[in-house]
């Protein structure tokens, strides 16, 4: 037999009878050295295919590809369930484990809001870390059917955390400027924005540019104004700044009545941790990471994929 026959078959053994390599050279007239050898050969070839099937496994693979690709100081990729429904599970998940992981624990740690850090807080076990500080890095207080988003997923990761949280008491966006002006003028907003500011790490995520986004629902924009938006070219937003494809701000006007960090704070931050899912969010998902507004991406084997093959 040629080498790659062989191959097939001491993987046949290995794999599929459970043979040892000693019993596998016997039993082919070889020495247990050159079938480990016939082994690796198979896998580097992709005669054999291993695959982890686990919720919370994770693509090695792709996660080094996207840090050398983007400069990126790390990256959790996690493939994606049979049901689309799941990923956005499977990546909060995935985020949860980060956090609890990440050493040294941020002392301060500053997290935006929406449906996807919602999935993260509540994931996280209690305990996850020691007197960790969270403060709201842009505004929340809902204007209609989202009561509390923000403060709630803020004060579940502070309290998981075994700390204390600083909450930014402002609607996300203001009619006019001269209130937005006003309110950022107040000694207790400016002093949590200060905090915002000075955080050693960020954790947020980006909206979708349609009538889904958060910023709909919770009463601070129309579908309409949203559509206007769009056509200016806004894919997403990110802590409520809707921005194009190469990262930049479409709307000065609006971007100035919003409040909160600003995005230059996301790229200057030595950590600043992306968490995003689901096929919808790729446009937003690639803007974000090529213009650097994250230094660490945790996202879904799928939106990986479209990441890597843009370049």
């Amino acid at each position: 037999m040629d080498d790659e026959l062989l191959s097939v078959r001491v993987a046949e053994l290995y794999y599929d009878e459970n043979k040892t390599q000693d019993e596998i050279g016997a039993l082919l007239g070889i020495s247990r050295w050159k079938a480990g050898r016939l082994l690796s050969q198979a896998r580097e070839n992709g005669i054999v295919r291993i695959e982890i099937v686990h919720p919370r496994a994770r693509r090695l693979t792709a996660e080094r590809e996207l840090r050398e690709r983007f400069g990126l100081a790390d990256a959790v990729v996690v493939p994606n369930p049979e049901n689309s429904d799941g990923v956005l599970g499977r990546v909060a998940q995935a985020a949860a484990d980060y956090l609890t992981s990440l050493r040294p624990v941020p002392r301060m740690l500053g997290v935006s809001w929406g449906r996807t850090l919602t999935e993260v807080a509540e994931r996280l076990p209690d305990g996850w870390a020691t007197g960790v500080s969270v403060v709201q890095i842009n505004g929340g207080v809902s204007l209609n059917r989202r009561p509390g988003t923000a403060a709630t997923l803020a004060s579940t990761i502070a309290q998981r955390g075994r700390g204390h949280v600083t909450l930014l008491p402002s609607p996300a966006i203001l009619e006019r400027l001269s209130t937005k002006q006003a309110i950022e003028a107040d000694r207790t907003v400016a002093e949590v924005l200060a905090r915002a500011a000075s955080a050693n790490a960020y954790l947020f995520s980006a909206g979708v540019g349609d009538e889904q986004s958060a910023l709909v629902e919770s009463g601070y924009l129309q579908a309409e104004e949203v559509q206007e938006l769009a056509r200016k070219g806004a894919i997403g937003d990110v802590v409520g700044r809707y921005i194009d494809a190469n990262g930049n701000i479409v709307d000065p006007a609006l971007d100035e009545r919003t409040v909160g960090l600003g995005l230059e704070r996301l790229r200057e931050a030595a950590t600043a941790i992306f968490v995003v899912a689901g096929e919808t969010k790729h446009d937003i998902a690639r803007a974000v990471v090529m213009s650097g507004l994250c230094t660490v991406l945790i996202t879904d084997e799928s939106t990986a994929r479209a990441l890597l093959e843009e370049i």
